[in-house]
């Protein structure tokens, strides 16, 4: 019960980041529709592929009820409602974050696939919607600017290959991840390494 009420989180919160991209970037409500399914979706969709599960096993109806459900109030109440988003939606993203991720590396390991694809599972899990949203926002990737959220969803795949999976310890997982997102945000924490150390461009 508290796994399906944080991926039900995960899902909303996922659809409303893609719905609202989609009306910063003055979309109409069929972009709205695209980019919050595409966000929502878009990660498990390369999940699927990754480890060769079928992709319609993503469509059962609780999933599509969520998502569908959070575009269309989005879509139909004023925009002002959602002048505090910024810091909820980034609270609600990292639980997102943390529930996919965490799904991608249990769907990986279910099927007992090589250690290697179960951290990509969860780092494709956790990251590919939020990229596909951005791509076709035609913004860059927030995921391929900021490395915490590519450390985090490993994270996570660490903890399922360590057999965390049980469902207080999976609700630890989420607690942790999301906890160091949001200090990673508020401190602006970076990995600096010796590549992206330089002073001039490189021309």
């Amino acid at each position: 019960m508290t796994w399906f009420i944080l991926h039900s989180i995960g899902i909303m919160a996922y659809a409303a980041t893609g719905a609202l991209v989609a009306l910063e970037s003055n979309y109409s409500f069929i972009g709205v529709f695209v980019l919050g399914l595409a966000t929502s979706f878009g990660g498990s969709i390369i999940r699927n592929l990754l480890i060769g599960a079928p992709i319609t096993t993503l469509w059962d109806g609780s999933t599509l009820a969520i998502a569908l459900g959070t575009l269309t109030f989005i879509v139909l109440i004023p925009y002002k409602w959602f002048k505090h988003w910024k810091t909820w939606g980034l609270f609600f993203d990292s639980i997102g974050l943390a529930s996919f991720a965490l799904q991608g590396a249990m769907s990986a390991a279910a099927i007992h696939v090589h250690t290697g694809l179960i951290f990509i599972s969860a780092l494709f899990t956790g990251l590919g919607g939020g990229m596909i949203r951005d791509l076709f926002a035609q913004r860059r990737p927030l995921a391929l600017k900021e490395e915490i959220h590519a450390i985090l969803t490993l994270l996570c795949g660490a903890c399922v290959w360590l057999g965390w999976t049980q469902p207080l310890q999976l609700t630890i997982t989420v607690f942790t991840v999301v906890s160091l997102r949001m200090l990673a945000i508020k401190y602006q924490w970076h990995w600096h390494l010796p590549c992206n150390l330089r002073t001039h461009k490189i021309t």
